[in-house]
């Protein structure tokens, strides 16, 4: 069993996650809480599902946060012909062994960039759902695990997109945070047409990080302490959901899990080995918003399953300050607030 002393500490990690973070900002012009948020699924071992109008760099931002790391890497296109087996694998017969031979498929990666994943049949988009959360593949009764660390980058179009398929419910709260690039600003626009109107800075990225110092940054944030008010604020956030008049479909428990791991990753980045309230505020909509479905009269009403989640975090209290509840108290001696400024990431 790891214990906290055989992890890396956070500040000695500081300058691996600076420069994965570098890197793809190097391909992602004017999107720092993107790239932010990306960095927060990855380092809460979770999945980021990517979705916008074409055009806007979806892609663009899943292969720059995979090529950043010295990590296997597999793309899939999501297609409407696209079988479960082109994903998961097969099992070949092998003539000259006279046996089945399995052959992986796409999954077996460490970084899987699924694009456009609502083209696909909702058939074929079952084919992750085991891959994802349980990060095994079973195939014809025998399991296989995945390597490690495993994250799924998915992106999609807008349902409202020709061919495009809606998530599954199952499916949709399997990823730990729902993300939209949005268009430039003109400013970040130029830059764009400087950067990539030659050569796509893709081609040049190195990576940056390996695999192996990903592992240790995951295991970091396992040990940032999530004080007993945190915690319940989160479930209380996501409580509300569930009773809310405008949902007919609110947050599962895997979501206020998402929620608390999401917010030790972000506690991570800013330096600090204990979650606060604002760490979970902050990440409320990306976490929980993707997973919600509003009834039929909020969506006559033009009520967006991202403004019930303001609302809630509106209406809900915020549990005290850290010197009135101790939300700094490790069991290490860490004090309430570090003795020095928080060290960004």
């Amino acid at each position: 069993m790891t214990t906290y002393d055989d992890r890396a500490s956070l500040t000695d990690l500081t300058a691996v996650v600076e420069r994965v973070r570098e890197s793809v900002e190097g391909v992602i012009e004017g999107k720092p809480e993107v790239v932010r948020l990306s960095l927060t699924v990855l380092l809460a071992e979770g999945h980021l599902l990517i979705e916008d109008v074409p055009g806007v760099g979806k892609t663009m931002l899943a292969k720059a946060l995979a090529r950043s790391i010295d990590c296997s890497v597999r793309r899939i296109q999501f297609t409407p012909d696209l079988l479960p087996s082109d994903i998961t694998g097969v099992s070949i017969w092998d003539q000259q062994r006279r046996d089945f031979e399995f052959k992986p498929g796409a999954i077996f990666a460490q970084v899987v960039i699924g694009d456009e994943i609502n083209r696909a049949s909702p058939k074929t988009q079952s084919a992750l759902l085991e891959s994802m959360e349980e990060r095994q593949v079973t195939i014809d009764g025998k399991t296989y695990e995945l390597p490690s660390p495993f994250m799924v980058v998915a992106t999609q179009n807008p349902v409202e997109m020709e061919g495009t398929y809606p998530l599954p419910e199952a499916q949709r709260d399997r990823f730990m945070a729902r993300v939209s690039v949005g268009y430039p600003s003109a400013e970040a626009e130029l830059q764009m047409l400087d950067v990539h109107g030659g050569v796509s800075p893709l081609e040049d990225l190195q990576p940056v990080a390996h695999a192996h110092e990903i592992l240790k940054l995951i295991e970091a944030v396992r040990g940032v302490h999530v004080a007993e008010p945190v915690r319940r604020y989160a479930v209380e956030l996501v409580g509300a959901t569930r009773t809310h008049p405008d949902l007919r479909l609110g947050a599962s428990p895997r979501a206020t899990l998402h929620l608390v791991r999401a917010a030790k990753a972000s506690a991570a980045l800013s330096g600090r080995e204990y979650a606060l309230p604002d760490d979970v505020q902050a990440l409320a909509v990306a976490v929980l918003a993707h997973r919600l479905l509003p009834t039929a009269q909020a969506q006559l009403n033009r009520r967006t399953a991202e403004q019930v989640v303001e609302e809630i975090l509106q209406r809900t209290p915020v549990p005290a300050t850290p010197q009135q509840s101790g939300f700094g108290g490790l069991g290490r001696g860490v004090p309430a607030y570090p003795q020095q400024p928080p060290r960004r990431l």
